[in-house]
């Protein structure tokens, strides 16, 4: 009876460990397009969904959002903010939204979402964020620790597309 017992909770060790580790895998796995984001500091962009493509381009920018549009087993086909599209391995990517602010000049970073809020700094075009809710046209952000509400037209990630959660 003792050695079933712990059979029995080596077996449910095991599930929960293989549902844990499968978690991030999962959540990539959904309806496209969908947004992500760079998993690391550096990235590789290549022209095929395999390692044996040569690679086109190599991100440095970890955060920086990009649209799947298409998958293909353990390879996703990304758009990034510029356009530029071609494969990077599901590995390298975050299932958590990030999002990149855009137009010209420096983007207020409110403590509310609303223009009237208090001002509580300024962004660069261009600076990467951590996205949170949007609403009403704000959306929330974290950059490098530091949280506020941006205009939602101001950043490149923000669009709802069918496979977000």
């Amino acid at each position: 009876m003792m050695g079933f017992r712990l059979s029995a909770v080596l077996g449910l060790c095991l599930l929960l460990a293989v549902t844990i580790a499968a978690a991030p895998a999962r959540a990539q796995d959904r309806e496209v397009p969908y947004w992500a984001s760079l998993r690391y500091d550096e990235v590789r962009m290549r022209v095929g969904p395999s390692e044996e493509y040569p690679i086109e381009w190599v991100y440095k920018r970890k955060g920086l959002p990009v649209k799947v549009v298409r998958v293909r087993e353990g390879w996703r086909f990304v758009e990034d903010p510029e356009g530029t599209t071609g494969w990077i391995a599901r590995s390298q990517l975050d299932p958590e939204r990030g999002a990149l602010v855009t137009g010209e000049g420096l983007a207020d970073i409110r403590a509310e979402p609303n223009g009237a809020s208090a001002l509580r700094w300024r962004a660069e075009p261009g600076v990467v964020a951590r996205l949170g809710k949007c609403s009403e046209g704000w959306c929330e952000v974290d950059i490098a620790g530091r949280k506020g509400w941006i205009e939602g037209a101001r950043l490149w990630g923000v669009e709802p597309l069918p496979g977000d959660d």
